[in-house]
């Protein structure tokens, strides 16, 4: 009975051994006397040849790898630090595990190399504004160059860019200056128009004398709207001038 007992018992354990289950976001690279299945395995249930077999399991599913901060120097000799966070996931689970040893690691030493390398190319006005090329430029090296591994780069984004603080006061007097220059240009553009106006006026009232009187009647009644005790107002004898040439 012991022996049978025993036996029950190593048939179990191998059983147990044999039987593996995986998830529906993983895959099974299995490999038999060393060399490598053609297909993965999963997701489901499904039996392998312990001890002869060995499982890798990988995980499908989307990756986030954040990419710790960067020293850069600019194209135009300007010391920043920046961090990025890029979005990949295996596509074909063989690959990611023969042809790299840690697809994870080697993912973010590429990303790291191909930051420095792509931000240490563009000055820092095209780094701040035009953030979206860069991104996509990331994401097209980082991507080609894990091609090989399986691995698809599906979105490379720069999260944060930390300047000096000299830089940071440079650009914040350039900034006033800039707005300093556009009130300016506002104010000559109304200045400009405002005479424009005098013009007309003045060409309509040297044509219409009588709209001189006019206008000098009306300056009596906004006088007149004040609150104050005493006007004295100079009438001009050519305001009369015209009612006596009708006479």
């Amino acid at each position: 009975m012991s022996s049978t007992l025993i036996l029950v018992l190593v048939a179990v354990a191998y059983l147990f051994n044999c039987i593996k289950i995986i998830q529906e976001y993983e895959r099974a690279v299995i490999f038999r006397l060393g060399r490598v299945l053609r297909e993965p395995k999963g997701p489901g249930i499904f039996f392998i040849l312990w001890p002869i077999d060995r499982l890798v399991k990988l995980s499908l599913r989307t990756i986030t790898l954040d990419v710790p901060p960067q020293d850069i120097i600019t194209k135009d000799n300007v010391s920043v630090k920046l961090n990025a966070v890029v979005y990949y996931r295996v596509m074909d689970p063989i690959k990611a595990i023969v042809e790299v040893e840690d697809y994870d690691f080697a993912t973010s030493q590429i990303s790291q190399t191909t930051l420095r390398s792509v931000v240490g190319q563009v000055e820092l006005d095209e780094l701040l504004s035009n953030r979206e090329k860069i991104n996509s430029s990331l994401q097209g090296i980082i991507d080609k160059q894990t091609d090989p591994w399986g691995i698809k780069v599906s979105v490379v984004e720069v999260k944060h860019v930390d300047l000096p603080d000299e830089m940071r006061r440079a650009m914040a007097r350039q900034a006033e200056a800039e707005r300093e220059r556009r009130a300016k240009v506002i104010a000559a553009a109304g200045e400009q128009q405002a005479a424009d106006k005098l013009k007309e006026a003045a060409t309509i009232i040297a044509h219409h004398p009588m709209a001189l009187q006019m206008r000098y009647l009306q300056t009596l009644v906004e006088i007149s709207s004040e609150k104050s005790s005493v006007v004295i107002v100079p009438v001009p004898i050519d305001l009369f001038r015209v009612f006596m040439e009708k006479k």
